[in-house]
Formats: structure tokens, sequence, C-alpha cells
């Protein structure tokens, strides 16, 4: 997996506490990205950063063993606006990723608070999920109109989240940012099917 993370600190504090080996709670990510699109790498690709914690994807739990971290410097996602560079340098940085580990498919390219959503909400509402998507990384709906069959829950859980309604909002922030309620309404519907349909309704 891909999991992408604001820091809601500066630069400098971000780095040292994310590369602090004696704090009490480990955190610590595969990457950094600075708001100039400076990439900082404190762990290898091959070894685990613990930048995930509790989380749940697809069936799988504990994912910092299965999954490279991202840390993207922002101090607030749902009110500060991700600098062009920066997500320009984020791309380039992705695709290097995807390119050394291809069996990142690109449902499983997703933020925080898609794994972790009664705990987390970055890499918040401005991040630009579809930009991503266009350039090649992970997935975005591309309609509205393809009826959904069946439970709104049942179908998050197909697609990859844990069930729960903090699951359906953390879906609406990845893929409907301009409303996040909660309610599997007639667009959630639609742009779960239209995601399930791109990945062949499958688990």
């Amino acid at each position: 997996m891909l999991i992408l993370h604001y820091t809601e600190l500066p630069l400098a504090e971000s780095l040292a506490i994310l590369s602090d080996p004696a704090r009490e709670h480990r955190v610590s990510a595969h990457h950094v990205l600075a708001e100039d699109g400076t990439v900082y790498r404190l762990v290898p690709e091959d070894r685990v950063a613990w930048h995930a914690g509790k989380s749940w994807w697809r069936g799988r739990e504990a994912l910092n063993g299965t999954s490279i971290g991202i840390e993207i410097v922002n101090l607030w996602g749902d009110t500060n606006p991700y600098p062009p560079r920066q997500i320009a340098a984020l791309i380039e940085l992705c695709r290097g990723i995807l390119g050394r580990h291809p069996a990142i498919v690109p449902r499983n390219v997703v933020g925080h608070s898609d794994v972790a959503p009664t705990r987390k909400i970055d890499p918040g509402l401005l991040f630009p999920w579809k930009a991503l998507a266009d350039a090649g990384i992970g997935l975005f709906p591309r309609s509205t109109s393809k009826p959904l069959a069946g439970d709104a829950q049942a179908a998050l859980q197909r697609y990859g989240y844990e069930a729960g309604e903090a699951s359906l909002k953390a879906f609406q922030r990845h893929f409907r940012p301009g409303k996040v309620d909660g309610v599997a309404d007639a667009e959630t519907r639609g742009l779960l099917a239209d995601l399930l349909d791109r990945v062949g309704g499958a688990p």
C-alpha cells in the first residue's frame, strides 16, 4: 500500500519528531515532502516505518508492515491548500514508488483517514486526489450515474473500507470533499458504484 499523510507541523519539527528514536511512541515515515517539493528520505522502503498506527484496509490490519508512508508538510489540510510545486513533486515521488513496487494497485493508494477513519482526517479536504489519479496514481470516480445495488456499507467494505459511519465519512473526504455528512445519498452511492465497477467489484 501507499498511504499519504499531512504533518500538521512545520518541516523542521516534523523531521525532528519522525527521526527521533527516543520518543516513547514511535512515529516515522519513509518520506517527508516539504512545501517547496524537497523530498527527505527517512526510512528505506524495504523497512517498516511507523506511520499508519491502528489501521485497516481490505481485510488487513496493522498496515505499517505492508505499506509505504509519505508525510506531506501541511499545517491543516482542510483549510491550507497544497502548493502546486509540492503536488508536482509528490506525483514524481509516487510514480517512483509505484514503479519500484508494482504490487501497489491503484485502489491501495489511500489517505491516512481511509485506513484509520475513527482517528484521522489527513491528508485533508483540500488534498487533490483527482490530480493524482489523472497522473496515474490511485483511483478517482468518473461518474455518479451508476446505480449501486444493495447496502452502501457492504459496498464500502467491498472497495476496501472497514464498516462504520466513520468509513462513509472517510470515503466522502476522499472522493466528495465538498459534502462530508456520513449520509449514503444518491451521489455518494453513485461514486462508490463507479469505483466498484472499475475494480470489478472484487473485495
